[in-house]
């Protein structure tokens, strides 16, 4: 009976300590900002909202390794709550942002890629760290109800588009949330 209670303690433990080391006992700070201006290379994508990661990375190595672009800060935007659209017709985008000094190489790009800049609006921000794929598990539990419930206290819709920014040199996960009135 000792040896099954340690085992579940020793469980219990390393489960708080990922759980805390990925982020999961952060408190989010949500606040209302202007931010934009980003240019981006992307696909659409429809479908399970988990395929983006894999869109995600097809781009930034095919901008490296056939243009010579590095990109440091992923992107994705997702247009549809999970809970309310089917999977297989969830709407998002994912792709790169890419840094000042490349943006001359992008008329370099064939037709296939999609490239635009973000617009510049008024947004509710947040952010989360990022310290490898498992923290994108534990901010999508915490972040999009942080995000929904800030919206609804500020009188918004907790409808609206959100875009993930994985800014991987700073470490962070960087949320935009468009504000929808009510």
């Amino acid at each position: 009976m000792k040896i099954l209670i340690a085992v579940i303690l020793i469980i219990l433990v390393l489960f708080v300590s990922v759980y805390a080391f990925y982020g999961g006992f952060i408190k989010l700070k949500c606040k209302i900002e202007k931010q934009g201006g980003e240019t981006i290379v992307y696909e659409n994508v429809t479908g399970d909202y988990k395929q983006t990661g894999v869109v995600m990375d097809r781009i930034y190595y095919a901008l490296l390794n056939d243009f010579k672009i590095e990109t440091y800060k992923g992107y994705g935007k997702y247009f549809d709550n999970p809970k309310k659209v089917e999977k297989s017709k969830l709407r998002s985008e994912a792709g790169s942002i890419i840094e000042e000094n490349d943006i001359s190489k992008l008329s370099e790009l064939p037709q296939i890629y999609l490239v635009r800049e973000l617009a510049e609006k008024k947004v509710i921000t947040t952010e989360f760290p990022y310290k490898g794929k498992m923290s994108v598990v534990f901010s999508v539990m915490k972040v999009y109800s942080a995000l929904n419930n800030f919206a609804e206290k500020n009188g918004y819709s907790d409808e609206g588009a959100v875009t993930e920014i994985y800014d991987i040199p700073n470490k962070k996960i960087l949320y935009r949330k468009e504000i929808v009135k009510k």
